[in-house]
């Protein structure tokens, strides 16, 4: 059974720092490439990063680059989204997701998805 778990989710003030996390089982984390998206209240589902299986390769939604850095761990099945200078726009509910072949900033191209957890940023 194929299952990713987010982790990290929180409140944190505008200008803060979090680290969210992406625990795979059930799949061979290696091959696939693992997506972040978030989704905020009354608004559609938007892709913030992405990277390729291997780790060699990241993209960025326009809104978060230069702030936020996808990374993972294939040791570890672990993929990490480090998100710095947070602002309140950033609030939304992450969840990770997985594909085989290729990245992709669009939500149908995923396979598997994780249950999400919430970042909240205050001003």
């Amino acid at each position: 059974q194929v299952q990713l778990v987010e982790s990290g989710g929180g409140l944190v003030q505008a200008g803060g720092s979090l680290r969210l996390s992406c625990a795979a089982s059930g799949l061979t984390f290696s091959m696939y490439n693992i997506g972040w998206f978030r989704q905020a209240p009354g608004k559609e589902r938007e892709f913030v990063s992405v990277i390729s299986a291997s780790g060699l390769t990241t993209y960025n939604g326009d809104s978060v680059k230069g702030r936020f850095t996808i990374s993972r761990d294939n040791a570890k099945n672990t993929m990490y989204l480090q998100m710095n200078s947070l602002n309140p726009g950033d609030t939304a509910v992450y969840s990770c997701a997985g594909k085989r072949f290729g990245t992709s900033r669009v939500v149908r191209d995923y396979d598997c998805w994780g249950q999400g957890t919430q970042v909240t940023v205050s001003s």
